[in-house]
C-alpha cells in the first residue's frame, strides 16, 4: 500500500486533534452538574454524544475526500466534522449554545451544518443516508466527480432508510459510500442481538455493490479500503459499504450508567487504542521522530484550546433570536 508522508501526518493530526477535543468536551460538559448529575445544569445543556475510541472510522476515509464531497454523519458527529474540515471556533460555540456557532447556537452538537463544506448531522438514527444519496444523485447529474459519504452506527443498518437509499444508489450506479461504525452497542442493546448478519458489509450483496470489513478499529486498513471505494464512486463504479468494527470507550450519551457492558470491556478496547498504537508505527516504521510528534500534538492542542475559549467568550443568543429563521 502505496501512502504519501503527508497523509500520514495528516491522519495522525486529526487522529490527535478530535482526542484531544473530546478529552476536554467531556470535562466541560461536566461544569455545573456536578454533585448531583443534572442534563439540563452547566456550561453545556443537553445530552451530549462523544466518539472518543472511533476516530480511525472518520480520519481513514476523510483523508481521500475534498471540500466538494458530501458528508452526513448520525449524532455521534464530532470527529466526522473535524475530519472533514469543520471550523473549530464556530463549532464550539455552536455546541456551546452561542451566537457565534454554525446555526447561532440554535442546533447544538446533534444538529452541526456548514454549507461550505457540504457537511451535515442529524440526532435521527438514519436520516442522514437518504441526504446523501440525494447529495450523489445530484454530483452526477452536474457531471462531477465527487462522493458522498453516510455514515452510520451499526442499528441505523436496520432502519427502513439504509435499505431504500441503498437501493436506489445501486439501482441508479451513484457515488455514495455508507460507512457503517461498528461499536457493538446501539444505546444499550448489543449488536448481535438486534442484527441478523455477521456484519453489515454482508449486506452489499443484496444490491450488487461492493462491501469492506474493517477489523480491530485499524487506521490504515480503514485507509486502503476507503481509498478503494472512493475511487470506484469517483471513476463512476457505483456505491459501496464499509463496516468498520470500532470501539466507544465512554457510554452512549455522558451520564450513561453503562450498566450493560462487561466490567473489563473498556479497559481492555483501550489496550488497543489506535490513538497511541498509530503514534507508535509513525515513528517505528515511517521515519517520524519525536520532536515532529510533539509538534504535531502541540499545533492540534493550540487549535482545540483556541475554539474552547472562543466559545466561552462569544455571547449567548438574545431572547428575540428565538424568533429568528423560524419557517412555517
Amino acid at each position: 500500500m502505496s501512502i504519501s508522508k503527508e497523509e500520514l501526518h495528516w491522519m495522525y493530526a486529526h487522529m490527535y486533534k478530535i482526542r484531544y477535543y473530546e478529552d476536554k468536551l467531556e470535562e466541560v460538559y461536566m461544569e455545573g452538574k456536578q454533585p448531583v448529575f443534572n442534563i439540563g445544569a452547566g456550561t453545556v445543556p443537553g445530552e451530549m454524544h462523544l466518539s472518543t475510541g472511533q476516530e480511525p472510522a472518520a480520519v481513514g476515509i476523510s483523508v481521500h475526500l475534498r471540500q466538494d464531497d458530501i458528508v452526513t454523519a448520525p449524532h455521534r458527529p464530532h470527529h466526522h466534522a473535524i475530519a472533514k474540515g469543520i471550523d473549530l471556533n464556530r463549532m464550539t460555540a455552536e455546541i456551546f449554545g452561542k451566537v457565534t456557532g454554525l446555526s447561532k447556537g440554535k442546533g447544538g452538537h446533534m444538529h452541526l451544518f456548514d454549507p461550505n463544506l457540504h457537511f451535515s448531522c442529524s440526532g435521527i438514527v438514519g436520516a442522514g443516508i437518504p441526504h446523501a444519496v440525494g447529495g450523489a444523485l445530484a454530483a452526477k447529474k452536474r457531471g462531477k466527480d465527487s462522493v458522498a459519504v453516510a455514515y452510520i452506527g451499526e442499528g441505523a443498518a436496520n432502519q427502513g432508510s439504509f435499505h431504500e437509499s441503498l437501493n436506489l444508489a445501486a439501482l441508479w450506479n451513484l457515488p455514495v459510500i455508507v460507512v457503517v461504525e461498528n461499536n457493538k452497542y446501539g444505546i444499550s442493546v448489543a449488536r448481535d442481538d438486534s442484527t441478523s448478519v455477521a456484519s453489515n458489509d454482508l449486506r452489499a450483496g443484496a444490491y450488487g455493490i461492493e462491501g469492506y470489513y474493517v477489523k480491530d478499529n485499524d487506521l490504515l486498513e480503514m485507509y486502503r479500503v476507503s481509498k478503494e471505494a472512493v475511487d470506484r464512486a469517483r471513476a463512476g463504479e457505483g456505491p459501496s459499504i464499509i463496516e468498520i468494527e470500532t470501539y466507544r470507550y465512554l457510554g452512549h450519551f455522558q451520564g450513561d450508567a453503562e450498566q450493560y457492558r462487561p466490567e473489563d470491556e473498556v479497559k481492555e478496547l483501550r489496550a488497543k487504542d489506535q490513538v497511541n498504537m498509530y503514534r507508535d508505527v509513525l515513528i517505528k516504521d515511517h521515519g517520524f521522530n519525536e520532536n515532529e510528534i510533539a509538534d504535531i500534538e502541540k499545533k492540534a492542542a493550540a487549535e482545540v484550546d483556541e475554539a474552547y475559549q472562543f466559545a466561552r467568550d462569544s455571547d449567548y443568543p438574545d431572547e428575540t433570536a428565538a424568533l429568528e429563521d423560524v419557517f412555517v
